[in-house]
């Protein structure tokens, strides 16, 4: 299983499954849940209408619309409210949910953002770890995922995946 940590648009990847930061409506917003759906166009919004919204730490599924993957999996999790709140907890399951869902498709790989840490406020340095080890745990205790990618849009945040990526030992 091979990790790798990009800077990019995540709606430029050629992957099986992209990962949304998603809200808990599914119906679209800013940051990588409006690219998203903007890129993928209008059926990715009309299967997130009959999904009838997600639960803070779980995702659902649907197709990619025009967008190069096989699937969209919106994950949604948790808005920043000082880590006592289960918030860890929460990420961490948005990570995993998103592995075991690509798993069950019969998928090899994911791209993801940095879930939480735009607009829900979630602090990018405690969210890194989180997601990197989360994410090479559930790929390692999968059926067939190969490739997990991370792809943050900035130089900054590339950087603190970056250590976060070395702290734990994981190499591309």
């Amino acid at each position: 299983m091979r990790i790798e940590i990009v800077q990019g648009d995540i709606t430029e990847q050629t992957i099986d499954v992209m990962v949304n930061a998603a809200n808990g409506m599914l119906m679209g917003g800013g940051g990588v849940d409006g690219a998203i759906h903007r890129a993928g166009g209008p059926s990715i919004m009309a299967e997130c209408r009959e999904l009838g919204g997600c639960a803070t730490g779980d995702a659902k599924v649907t197709t990619a619309g025009l967008l190069s993957a096989r699937h969209v999996v919106h994950a949604v999790g948790p808005v920043w409210r000082g880590g006592a709140r289960g918030e860890p907890e929460l990420l961490a399951s948005c990570y995993r949910r998103a592995v075991e869902i690509a798993d069950g498709l019969g998928c090899t790989s994911l791209a993801f953002p940095s879930i939480s840490t735009g607009i829900y406020g979630y602090p990018i340095e405690l969210a890194a770890p989180i997601a990197l080890a989360t994410g090479r745990e559930a790929a390692e205790n999968s059926s067939g995922i190969t490739l997990l990618r991370y792809v943050l849009f900035s130089a900054p945040d590339l950087a603190v995946y970056a250590d976060a990526a070395e702290r734990l030992g994981i190499s591309g």
